[in-house]
């Protein structure tokens, strides 16, 4: 009697189990879902760039030069006039040592002689114009015709001497000609000299170096390259697509790679006009002001530029979308506990929410797995999900290829 009532109560245990499970297969499988609701929403368009300075400057040299020293490296910082690299300069030195010596010997030789030779020829015209005045006076049939005309050519002759003498002097006298032109062969030769030592033309920051002692350097060879003392920017290749969310004085926060921690803001400051062809971006820059001291040229940083805001939106996970084509996507709405595909006219696209126009409404559940091969009209059971905002470049693996939205 007693096995007969324990197996009437394992038949109907086994019954109610099957019963529960035949249920549960009715309910259809438990899937995640999301709540459609109401909460601010930003649209950020996030992507990888480098740091930038607004120009910079190529040093060279010149003249051809060997290097004796080098002065600089790169991540110094110069000013205007600072000295960078020092040439060998023996053969430019001799040349203005040889042009100082020619104005000294103008000085002390070249003018006194001169002077001396006017002093001598002027000394023989007098005396020459003396002797032709006494033979011009003669009595007659005393000197011939030809001793007359002897006297006459010896005065011409006299004069054109005192005059060439008086020329070289005057040409020689402080100030004029010749001095002139031996300064200005000095000046030649000293600015010469003067490029044997090459000077910063700018101030800013050594970015690279291409010389080194003993090296030969030549005309146009860049030796180094400098980032000008200024502004600061942020240069950021942005998909095409993304160009309608863009404008100018757009608020962005940067990251550098090598600082996490310390985020600053820039600002969207110029939008190419032209697309790249090859890669389909445009590219922006944005301007950093004030500069981190940590900031250094050419610094990967990542770039989230807030292009919109809701303070309020119905809003929908972007991983519930699917089928997304400009501002339509599809949701597998859950009804009465059965899935139900609806379209949507989205607004805003967050990075991990979007905001929802028309084609729900709040409160509504919608499935998390928005490629669901599940037909209209099957039963499923929900699991709600989290839809708390994260960052998601926090949780990118790879930061140098941050997702870039609006698809």
């Amino acid at each position: 009697m007693r096995a007969s009532r324990y197996k009437y109560l394992i038949i109907i245990l086994l019954v109610l189990a099957v019963g529960f499970a035949l249920f549960r297969w009715w309910q259809g499988p438990v899937l995640p879902s999301y709540t459609v609701r109401s909460m601010p929403l930003v649209q950020n368009v996030v992507a990888t760039g480098r740091v930038a300075t607004v120009s910079r400057a190529q040093v060279g040299s010149e003249i051809s030069g060997v290097v004796l020293q080098r002065l600089v490296q790169e991540g110094d910082q110069v000013s205007l006039g600072d000295l960078l690299v020092v040439l060998k300069s023996d053969e430019l030195l001799a040349q203005v040592r040889q042009a100082e010596l020619k104005l000294t010997e103008l000085a002390t030789s070249t003018r006194p002689q001169a002077v001396a030779e006017l002093a001598s020829a002027k000394a023989q015209l007098e005396q020459a114009s003396r002797e032709a005045v006494r033979r011009r006076n003669a009595a007659a049939g005393i000197l011939s015709a030809e001793e007359i005309e002897q006297a006459l050519e010896a005065e011409r002759v006299a004069r054109n001497n005192y005059e060439t003498a008086r020329l070289k002097v005057a040409s020689l006298a402080p100030g004029q000609v010749e001095e002139a032109s031996l300064r200005q062969q000095l000046a030649v030769a000293q600015a010469q000299l003067a490029k044997t030592k090459i000077r910063a033309a700018v101030t800013g920051t050594v970015l690279t170096r291409d010389v080194e002692p003993g090296d030969l350097v030549q005309p146009g060879k860049t030796l180094f390259t400098i980032a000008l003392k200024g502004n600061t920017e942020i240069r950021v290749p942005l998909d095409e697509r993304n160009l309608p969310q863009l404008a100018l004085q757009q608020n962005a926060t940067v990251i550098t790679d090598a600082y996490p921690d310390q985020s600053f803001p820039a600002r969207i400051n110029f939008i190419a006009p032209s697309i790249d062809p090859q890669r389909g971006t445009v590219e922006v820059r944005l301007t950093v002001n004030p500069v981190p001291d940590f900031l250094r040229q050419d610094m990967t940083v990542s770039v989230n530029v807030e292009t919109d805001r809701r303070a309020r939106a119905l809003t929908v996970p972007n991983d519930a979308l699917s089928a997304i084509k400009g501002n339509k996507a599809v949701v597998l709405r859950v009804n009465d506990g059965k899935i139900q595909r609806q379209q949507v006219r989205l607004g805003l696209r967050g990075l991990a929410m979007s905001e929802v126009v028309s084609g729900l409404s709040a409160g509504d559940q919608v499935l998390a797995d928005a490629e669901s091969s599940l037909k209209d009209g099957a039963r499923v059971r929900l699991k709600p999900q989290n839809t708390l905002l994260v960052n998601p470049a926090e949780h990118t693996d790879n930061k140098n290829e941050l997702p870039v939205k609006f698809d």
